[in-house]
């Protein structure tokens, strides 16, 4: 039997209707935007959801057409909680927060940071700044630094970053940013707040890099331009990480780990002197710094 012409789009219109389209911040749509998935293949595995009663991402991944990774990058957007992705930012791979979240490195991160939101930041008391110390070189104080900051940009805290260590600064390194001015201008009062860099990949978190390497960086810290200089941050931030030098070479990281009130002291695996983490400990303590804790970097 012959179907007319409109029996044809009542047909195709019903069909239509009856096949699973891909609507609001789905999935789909989101890979659809990241170009990790056309439509073609989004359609496909919708009539695949479809037809065996399973998640999107199962579905995908039993046509071959989606990885595992691509679905934690999905789930990452869609619950807000941006990575990066290898290859496509000029933020360093050490920084495994920001490209390895679901890593079991960035977990023992995770939860050195939950143990800092309850035991410091989350404290009654009006607590912001905190310097991240170390007692001598090598010890991973920086990689724990920068770890950190983007674990609580991830949380949703507006976080900034300070790398206070002007004789050898990495933060600006890592975070693939200039360092032709910084802290340093800040402090000797040639340069503002336009030093700080915003990382648009990374939600909430902003980095002050070191600046130019000045003569003095002790007395520089020392100078009420720095104290003064965090009390303004803390209206614009909700948490802020100082990453200083270590203390066997320099007193620049007691001077800043005063000046912020707090210090976390970062020591390594097999790699750090009992004795040297304890002298710094006890120093921290006779200059009326509050030693939050200290952990143990295996990484």
């Amino acid at each position: 039997m012959i179907k007319s012409s409109h029996q044809l789009q009542d047909a195709a219109r019903l069909q239509s209707q009856q096949a699973p389209r891909l609507t609001g911040n789905q999935i789909g749509n989101i890979l659809i935007e990241s170009g990790r998935l056309t439509a073609d293949e989004a359609q496909r595995i919708l009539l695949e959801q479809h037809v065996g009663r399973q998640r999107f991402g199962d579905a995908g991944i039993a046509l071959g057409l989606l990885t595992a990774a691509d679905i934690d990058f999905a789930l990452s957007n869609q619950f807000s909680y941006p990575y990066l992705i290898r290859g496509q930012s000029n933020v360093s791979e050490e920084v495994i927060a920001a490209y390895d979240p679901f890593s079991k490195q960035v977990e023992a991160l995770r939860a050195l940071r939950s143990q800092l939101v309850m035991r410091w930041f989350g404290s009654s008391e009006q607590r912001s700044a905190m310097a991240i110390t170390s007692a001598e070189r090598g010890d991973g104080r920086s990689f724990i630094a920068a770890n950190l900051a983007v674990l609580f940009s991830q949380l949703g805290q507006r976080t900034l970053l300070i790398d206070a260590d002007m004789r050898n600064p990495s933060q600006h390194r890592l975070f693939g940013i200039e360092n032709r001015s910084g802290l340093s201008s800040i402090l000797s009062g040639r340069s503002g707040v336009a030093d700080i860099h915003r990382i648009p990949s990374l939600v909430d978190l902003s980095i002050l890099p070191s600046g130019a390497t000045p003569p003095n960086p002790q007395e520089l810290l020392g100078r009420n331009a720095f104290p003064n200089m965090l009390r303004e941050f803390r209206d614009e931030f909700d948490v802020i990480l100082i990453d200083t030098p270590p203390d066997y070479d320099y007193a620049d990281s007691q001077t800043a780990a005063s000046r912020a009130g707090s210090a976390l002291v970062v020591a390594r695996k097999d790699i750090s002197h009992a004795g040297a983490i304890g002298n710094l400990v006890d120093s921290m303590k006779h200059a009326g710094v509050m030693v939050v804790g200290a952990v143990l970097n295996e990484y």
